[in-house]
């Protein structure tokens, strides 16, 4: 096996098994009472610390969220706790600020916390969030099959030279890095036009 396959073996396995490893919150994990901001940040720590890229990172600070309410991107807390519906929107937050603006992040939140957050009359916050959770799981397998063919792809790229296992690298995570630029802008334009 040439060094160059050998490189390529471990980015598959090292991707497969990190995608493996995507931390998400199962529904049945949040807890069903409310909670203060201390237990907030420390379940959000606990159950999303996998996900963070430096050890030091911080998942949600106080400041954060309190920062969140004042902005009502997260509804207000009652009595100075936190719902688990609350909880399951600063996991859209979580997850949604980390390529999206704050604006835009509220632009998507607004619609969904006015007719669903602490609603009798459709489906609450925690029944999307269960759906959404089921159908991000679905999207695994075709997100690995994706990572794979770009991998082959930007591998049979180059031919074998001095820098030839740079390059390949490079030109891997330049794909990803297209595949991501042209989604964020499809999600700014989807936002434009309906909000």
């Amino acid at each position: 096996m040439a060094n160059s396959d050998l490189k390529k073996e471990e980015l598959l396995n090292e991707i497969e098994k990190h995608i493996d490893s995507i931390s998400y919150i199962p529904p049945e994990d949040i807890p069903n009472i409310d909670l203060y901001m201390d237990q907030v940040t420390t379940f959000m720590e606990k159950y999303l610390s996998e996900s963070k890229r430096h050890s030091e990172d911080k998942i949600l600070t106080k400041t954060m969220i309190n920062n969140y309410a004042k902005s009502h991107i997260l509804p207000s807390p009652d009595k100075k706790k936190y719902s688990p519906e609350h909880l399951q929107v600063l996991i859209f937050i979580y997850y949604l600020k980390s390529f999206m603006s704050i604006s835009d992040v509220q632009s998507l939140l607004s619609p969904i916390l006015d007719k669903h957050f602490k609603s009798e009359d459709n489906a609450d916050v925690s029944d999307v969030y269960k759906e959404i959770v089921e159908m991000c799981k679905t999207q695994i397998p075709g997100l690995k099959s994706d990572l794979e063919t770009k991998i082959e792809t930007a591998f049979s790229g180059f031919d074998e030279e001095n820098d030839a296992d740079s390059l390949k690298m490079f030109a891997f995570l330049c794909m990803l890095s297209f595949d991501i630029f042209k989604k964020k802008q499809l999600i700014e334009k989807i936002l434009d036009k309906l909000y």
